[in-house]
């Protein structure tokens, strides 16, 4: 019998449910405040919650459990150990201890840490992170946690995450506090992460040396049709679609993801899945779980799933909008309610983002970089790598309005009479939306669209939270000290000045035309067109001096993540130099020159029946496959002029891996361009049959 979705949902989490059932009172209070007040846990109550969870888990089939973290490469981690403890007459028992739970050991020694400890020295510790749920996964009991070294230097990317989370809730609730809301106990970001991602057939992805090394491919003509008929976006899901979605609904839904909504996205092949909006820390959680169900689902179905920024050239990339609110309590502080001009925590909630979105561009730029990314941005619906943000006109006007000191109406709701009696009235919002816009206002919540489908959030959302804790400290400096009355005016004030000095970052055209650049916003941040730039952009004192002053890492732990980032660029670059070059050498010219000997026979058996017929016989004619063979003659020259010239430059990039160095991103990409440009040329010119990868066509508009 079929189970019903509230029998499947959260089956495999040891969640709010399960706790209470199977903990005592007290311990189960002590662990409630710790996940939802931020309170630390009563040790004498973590041996109770790890003999429960370890019989819970055994119950539903576990052998093993592990301390599942976010190392600094961005994905997840986990080593698995068995629940198994040996006795001295042979046999064994099974045992799992609040040391078990709360504490892990894995190996550091290879993992990037960039420069907080030598390779030589291997210890690291993971440690329970009691505010996510733990769960079942391929019957292992796994375990959210942080990753931390032997000196305490922090080598994930959660940890600082959960100290921005911090960070604003104080800072919050003194703006709050200020203005007299004192029942708040706790101020939190919810998020809602869209998840966009490519289907191909799994046959066709094993062909592609590309997709396998670099999850991209390097090499490939565009189709005769992309996605200009705009025929796949939100159309009927294929069949075999379908039966893989439905799928990662329930294995999502059993692990507690609250996924709700899946379509068809713009480019073929591409799809998109998103869930209801939750925590923080959760939704990146979460996020990261759909990633991997996603990849280990697709295969069952004769599909690989492609998560990347750009896996295509000429359509769409993948990106992974980060919708992003502000709570306090149940209430969000960035909704502008009936009356946004006179909702003081709604606009000093706008006027905090916008501050920090301004005075920390360069930092939010370099939170979402990487060579993918960087392919990505720019084009085809994904924002441009300069900053604004998209307001709308109603609330643009309202802050004018506040800036000259006078009264204005924010529009409420239309209606929209259709016309047509059988036909509902529509309830239309606000404002419209901006596709363009890299940080748009969307009702009640701001949407951060330059992370690309790989994109771990823990860092934007760091950065997005942190540098709004910097604008609420600021504010609640000025306004500590006064009265509540005093202080609501000061605010007001605040929110004025506020608005007027950084105005400059509203932009609320399309952000394609030129008139972006010269948005205030273009500074720093608006020559970082690759990775490289925007590391150099965000590596400075201000940037540094924000994340260490609000405790979110210390200054060797912010230096150490520039470091792996620069590291790990120039690395994904020099994999993808190298496959460039070796599928030329091993694939393409072989088949190049195959279809190039072919031609060479044929003119050549032409030639020599012509130079054999008489004056009545017909006219032999080679005048075509010359045509054709200059063509190949001239590609091929220019592909092995292109190849030395990158062979060259690919050199700066293998001294950088070495020593740390830069190297000049703008003319490597160029030159990986411009070879890229003759390959596919050449593959409009070669038969099929004699071309050695599955094309485009083949991998995107499979049946």
């Amino acid at each position: 019998m079929n189970k019903t979705i509230d029998e499947i949902f959260g089956s495999l989490v040891f969640n709010d449910q399960v706790m209470k059932k199977r903990l005592s009172k007290d311990a189960y209070m002590s662990l409630n405040k710790t996940m939802t007040q931020g309170k630390a846990l009563n040790r004498k109550y973590a041996d109770e919650i790890a003999s429960a969870m370890k019989d819970w888990a055994i119950e539903n089939g576990c052998t093993h459990y592990t301390h599942w973290f976010q190392p600094l490469t961005g994905t997840t981690s986990e080593k698995h150990d068995s629940f198994i403890s040996p006795l001295n007459n042979g046999c064994a028992i099974t045992k799992f201890t609040a040391e078990n739970l709360l504490q892990g050991e894995p190996d550091a020694s290879s993992f990037p840490s960039g420069g907080l400890r030598r390779s030589s020295h291997a210890r690291g510790y993971t440690a329970w992170d009691p505010t996510s749920y733990a769960f079942i996964k391929d019957e292992v009991l796994c375990i959210p946690s942080v990753f931390i070294s032997f000196d305490g230097s922090a080598l994930d990317k959660k940890t600082p995450l959960i100290r921005s989370m911090k960070a604003l809730s104080e800072q919050g609730l003194r703006v709050l506090h200020c203005i007299g809301i004192r029942d708040v106990e706790q101020i939190d970001t919810k998020v809602g992460a869209e998840q966009e991602y490519f289907l191909i057939p799994l046959e066709l992805y094993s062909q592609r040396r590309d997709l396998i090394l670099c999850g991209r491919t390097l090499f490939g003509c565009a189709p005769e049709k992309g996605q200009e008929l705009d025929e796949h976006y939100y159309g009927a899901v294929r069949e075999n679609v379908n039966e893989f979605m439905k799928e990662v609904d329930i294995e999502l839904w059993k692990l507690g993801v609250e996924v709700k909504t899946k379509h068809n996205e713009v480019a073929p092949a591409q799809h998109e899945i998103a869930p209801i909006f939750c925590g923080t820390t959760k939704a990146v959680d979460n996020n990261l779980l759909t990633m991997e169900i996603l990849r280990k689902v697709a295969p069952h179905h004769g599909f690989f799933c492609l998560i990347n920024d750009k896996p295509f050239s000429g359509v769409n990339g993948s990106g992974k909008h980060n919708n992003w609110s502000i709570f306090a309590g149940d209430k969000n502080m960035l909704d502008p309610g009936k009356d946004p001009a006179n909702n003081l925590v709604f606009l000093l909630s706008l006027a905090a983002v916008i501050k920090a979105v301004d005075d920390y561009k360069d930092l939010l730029r370099f939170s979402v970089a990487s060579h993918h990314t960087d392919m990505r941005l720019g084009a085809d619906e994904a924002p441009p790598t300069q900053l604004s943000i998209f307001l709308g006109e109603q609330l643009t006007a309202l802050i004018d309005a506040i800036i000259k000191g006078k009264h204005t109406n924010v529009t409420k709701d239309k209606i929209l009479d259709l016309g047509v009696d059988v036909l509902p009235n529509l309830k239309l919002d606000g404002e419209d939306r901006n596709r363009t816009s890299p940080f748009a206002f969307v009702g009640n919540r701001f949407e951060f669209r330059m992370p690309g489908a790989t994109c771990n959030l823990s860092t934007p959302n760091t950065v997005l939270n942190t540098a709004v804790a910097k604008s609420f400290r600021d504010f609640a400096d000025q306004l500590e000290g006064l009265s509540v009355k005093d202080a609501k005016i000061a605010a007001f004030d605040i929110c004025k000045e506020t608005f007027k000095k950084h105005k400059g970052i509203i932009f609320n055209d399309d952000c394609y035309k030129e008139e972006q650049s010269c948005v205030r916003c273009k500074g720093a941040c608006a020559s970082s067109q690759f990775t490289g730039q925007a590391i150099e952009a965000a590596d400075k004192k201000k940037n540094i001096d924000l994340l260490t002053s609000l405790s979110i890492v210390t200054y060797d732990e912010a230096k150490a993540r520039f470091s792996v980032v620069k590291d790990f660029y120039a690395k994904k670059i020099n994999v993808e130099i190298k496959t460039m070059l070796n599928m030329i050498r091993e694939l393409y010219m072989p088949a190049i020159l195959k279809y190039e000997k072919l031609l060479c026979e044929l003119i050549n058996s032409k030639m020599e029946i012509a130079s054999k017929a008489t004056s009545k016989s017909p006219k032999i004619c080679s005048d075509v496959e010359i045509k054709v063979l200059v063509r190949l003659q001239s590609h091929i020259q220019e592909i092995y002029a292109s190849m030395e010239r990158l062979e060259k430059s690919a050199k700066s990039v293998r001294k950088a891996i070495k020593c740390g160095t830069s190297f000049d991103d703008d003319l490597v990409n160029k030159y990986m361009s411009e070879l890229r440009a003759e390959i596919d040329a050449v593959e409009n010119l070669v038969p099929k049959d004699y071309w050695p990868v599955p094309s485009y066509v083949d991998m995107l508009f499979y049946v």
